[in-house]
């Protein structure tokens, strides 16, 4: 019998975010993976750390999120044997993942190299998108709206492009993409009413209006914007 791998989503910084069934999960599995930065750090892994029994087997995968994603395409392989490995041997591994594992999450790319060879799991997670709109009280749409999910890390003609014709919109992946991100929904007639969630469901979380921070400000990465289009 081989292991099962176990996509986890840990939520977005909140340890109480965290459902029920992946505790379950948590407290039975042998193996943990996370993706991490070049230097170890783990957002994944700090969100998880109170669930977290001692004894288990860590994998730590780093990925540089400055890279494209063929840029980290290696690391994922070797990350991706590296759990095999536990699997083949008949343990289960959890794979933590921020927010929700199949919604831009690292957790896709394991489960492409992975989904044919050994059984796996989804555990889905609250995301930073749902998270966001929770501590500004903002409704992400309401009606008939289509909702936009946006990656801020699209040039910034193809955000301009996307956002005319949004009606209700939450740009993720901000980072050193925010001052480009402002700009585009400015252009777009949606900077008035915007707002930036940053740090949620940490202590120092920040809940601002878009149009106040400065585009030299340092943002997070894992940093939300929510924006809806004023009806006519």
């Amino acid at each position: 019998m081989t292991g099962t791998l176990y996509g986890i989503g840990v939520g977005p910084g909140d340890p109480e975010l965290i459902t029920l069934k992946a505790l379950r999960v948590l407290a039975a599995v042998p193996v943990i993976a996370y993706p991490a930065t070049q230097s170890g750090e783990s957002l994944a892994r700090r969100i998880a750390a109170p669930h977290v029994a001692p004894g288990r087997t860590e994998i730590a995968i780093p990925i540089d999120i400055t890279q494209p994603h063929a840029g980290n395409q290696a690391r994922y392989d070797a990350a991706a044997e590296r759990i095999a490995s536990e699997l083949a041997a008949g343990r289960d591994v959890a794979a933590l993942c921020e927010g929700d594992p199949l919604l831009y999450g690292s957790f896709v790319y394991l489960a492409e190299r992975l989904g044919g060879r050994f059984p796996i799991t989804v555990v889905p997670g609250v995301t930073s998108v749902t998270a966001a709109a929770a501590v500004a009280v903002q409704a992400l749409a309401t009606g008939s709206e289509p909702l936009l999910v946006l990656p801020a890390n699209l040039s910034e003609e193809a955000l301009v492009a996307h956002l005319k014709t949004a009606a209700a919109v939450v740009l993720i992946k901000l980072g050193r993409h925010f001052a480009k991100a402002k700009r585009a929904l400015a252009a777009a007639g949606l900077l008035d009413g915007a707002t930036l969630a940053a740090r949620v469901g940490f202590a120092d979380q920040r809940i601002v209006p878009v149009a106040e921070v400065a585009e030299g400000d340092p943002v997070p990465y894992f940093a939300v914007v929510l924006a809806r289009r004023s009806p006519r």
